[in-house]
């Protein structure tokens, strides 16, 4: 092969290594300004309240029972019947369990790094089945049981917003703080002397509770037969957890959302049954949905996408660089591939500073529009002509759009890529089809 070509190539080659040096800097930058972000939004959200999860309302009886122990004496060996108490707790899930919230979104500012907080207004409602002695059906006499009461877990109790009352069978209660319960950790809890535990019975209740929480509303449907609907302002929801919405509705007004479930589907008596007899809750604690307030577009996430592409848009304008020095015979210096690479380079880092302040889009093309300016000019004097410098210029702002297709079409990216290369190849096979590629490099007048 023509030695010309060689040298020619291996310092293209040589050169979009050393760029690599950049490149990674830029993306180490994106990550580290990624992580700043997520520390603000950390604390802020650490000022006001964090994602929140419900779980509950969740009937707690104390208890007290009595054990009957035969000992062996180990010096006379004398068998002795001994009697010791223990504490306990039941739990009683309700046979119905429905929410209805309304979430409205805000957004909090600190710097250049913003949050978005959520104010739920929710309604929860249902009753519960209560079985005569708790359902105690084996050495009742041994069992002392002290007044019940209504539990419901609050992850970050800071949230709540209004003076919260329990309506239990028709009656108002006030609720206290915390769940005085390990299963549930940090809520409220309210007395209920009205259930005995003789009779027991059916018993309605009713929770209004208005709750502030940074991205993320959870709730474990506890209920025999759950309901829950949401509806928000937010129109990029992300749905997550355990059970996706039944039914649901998404516009640029917001969302609207239903789940349904039934113990059935949840399993969440045995789930409960093995938090209290095994101490293994994490079954228990993992039976949860909700929704995420996700922004669609996230400008680090992008920018971390488009660096990606980076190697690859360099190597294509060095390709059209070396088809123009092929196919009209002008010499290109590699400081003259430097300067425009690093041209190249220098967009991201544009991309990244500028989106923090004005958004991606906007930073996308203001950025691409320099980049696009800024290497017209300075090829139009490189290969010797203006219409050459506009021609390539329009072919640099269409990979530009081309690649912010492909940041934006996440799920045909690699379709979109692969299609791409392809039509760059076969027009790079069909420009130079006639090229005499052992003569590379060679005046006319010299010999073979």
């Amino acid at each position: 092969m023509n030695k010309s070509l060689i040298l020619k190539l291996g310092a293209i080659a040589l050169l979009m290594i050393v760029l690599l040096i950049p490149l990674l800097r830029i993306g180490g930058l994106i990550h580290e300004r990624q992580r700043q972000r997520d520390t603000v939004v950390q604390e802020i959200a650490r000022s006001s309240s964090y994602a929140q999860l419900l779980t509950g309302p969740i009937l707690v009886v104390p208890y007290h029972r009595k054990l009957r122990e035969w000992t062996v004496n180990a010096t006379t060996h004398e068998r002795r019947l001994e009697e010791r108490e223990i504490e306990g707790q039941l739990f009683l899930l309700p046979e119905a369990f429905r929410l209805d919230g309304s979430l409205a979104t805000t957004l909090r500012n600190r710097g250049i790094y913003e949050a978005r907080l959520y104010h739920a207004d929710t309604h929860i409602s249902g009753h519960f089945e209560v079985p005569a002695q708790f359902g105690i059906t084996t050495d009742v006499a041994d069992y002392r049981f002290d007044a019940p009461f209504l539990s419901l877990g609050i992850s970050d109790i800071r949230g709540i917003r209004n003076a919260l009352a329990l309506r239990w069978a028709g009656v108002d209660v006030t609720f206290e703080p915390g769940t005085t319960t390990t299963l549930l950790g940090t809520g409220v809890h309210a007395p209920l002397p009205s259930v005995s535990a003789s009779a027991g019975g059916r018993f309605a209740y009713e929770i209004a509770l208005k709750l502030d929480g940074t991205s993320q509303f959870q709730v474990t449907p506890v209920g025999r037969d759950s309901q829950v609907q949401l509806a928000s302002d937010w129109p990029h929801p992300s749905f997550d957890g355990e059970f996706l919405p039944t039914d649901r509705s998404v516009s640029d007004a917001g969302f609207r959302a239903s789940w349904q479930t039934s113990f059935f589907s949840t399993n969440l008596a045995e789930a409960l049954d093995a938090c209290v007899v095994r101490q293994s809750c994490e079954e228990f604690k993992g039976r949860h949905f909700g929704v995420s307030f996700i922004d669609p577009v996230d400008q680090y996430l992008k920018s971390e996408r488009a660096i990606k592409y980076a190697l690859l848009f360099i190597a294509l304008t060095f390709a059209g660089f070396f088809l123009f020095e092929v196919l009209r015979k002008l010499a290109v210096h590699p400081i003259q591939y430097s300067l425009v690479g690093m041209a190249l380079a220098l967009f991201y880092l544009l991309l990244l500073s500028l989106s923090e302040h004005i958004g991606f889009a906007l930073a996308y093309g203001l950025s691409a529009g320099a980049c696009v300016l800024l290497i017209g000019f300075y090829i139009s004097h490189v290969l010797h002509g203006t219409a050459r410098g506009v021609g390539f210029a329009a072919a640099l702002g269409a990979l530009y759009g081309l690649l912010y297709g492909l940041l934006s079409a996440e799920d045909y990216a690699l379709l979109m890529g692969s299609l791409l290369l392809f039509a760059l190849l076969a027009a790079v096979m069909l420009l130079t089809r006639r090229v005499n590629w052992s003569g590379f490099g060679r005046s006319p007048a010299s010999g073979p």
